[in-house]
């Protein structure tokens, strides 16, 4: 017991300075000030903090309190999202998909955007539906396409509904029926 307590403490005392640098990168972006967000969060972001990677990804994609540079905008997007943040994962996918900082691939951007979706990423869902829908990235498969629409549906992404409106009007009775069973195993977990 005691073993474990000191480990969770060493931890804890370690995370403790990093912690603060990202919550004082927070305060300082939502206060306007950009170049002490941008400072703060990359302290935390060279130890490893997925959010700190990712704020600072968007620093760099946006330009705010440091020049502009797609390149380490994709540096600090991959860190964070190869660690597992959804919105890393999405915000990456759109970079292959755009071609910023990295060569244009649209089947890395898809398998990106997958990640997030599947990691309940609304967003995220709505653009695999999309690519399904359209063949982009992926084969075209008009059943996960309505599936993953409806799935950004539960997410309350409403741009979503009039997707999946439309991939109806695409579907026979047979194609809706596949969807609407594999949507009920992708909320269960089963696909």
């Amino acid at each position: 017991m005691f073993r474990t307590l000191g480990v969770l403490l060493i931890i804890f005392a370690v995370s403790l300075p990093l912690r603060a640098d990202y919550e004082d990168g927070v305060n300082a972006a939502l206060a306007g000030d950009f170049a002490t967000a941008f400072r703060e969060f990359s302290t935390a972001a060279e130890e490893g903090l997925d959010a700190a990677q990712y704020n600072l990804g968007i620093l760099y994609f946006t330009g705010r309190g440091v020049e502009q540079d797609y390149d380490l905008a994709f540096k600090w997007t991959l860190a964070a999202a190869e660690q597992g943040h959804g919105s890393a994962q999405f915000n990456l996918g759109a970079l292959y998909f755009e071609g910023l900082g990295v060569e244009q691939n649209l089947e890395t951007a898809f398998d990106w955007y997958l990640s997030a979706a599947q990691g309940d990423h609304g967003n995220a869902r709505h653009q695999v539906a999309t690519m399904y829908f359209e063949g982009i990235g992926t084969d075209a498969d008009i059943v996960r396409a309505h599936a993953w629409a409806s799935r950004a549906i539960e997410n309350e992404y409403e741009a979503a509904v009039a997707l999946r409106e439309e991939i109806e009007n695409s579907m026979d009775e047979s194609q809706l029926s596949q969807a609407r069973r594999l949507f009920a195993r992708m909320q269960i977990g089963l696909d």
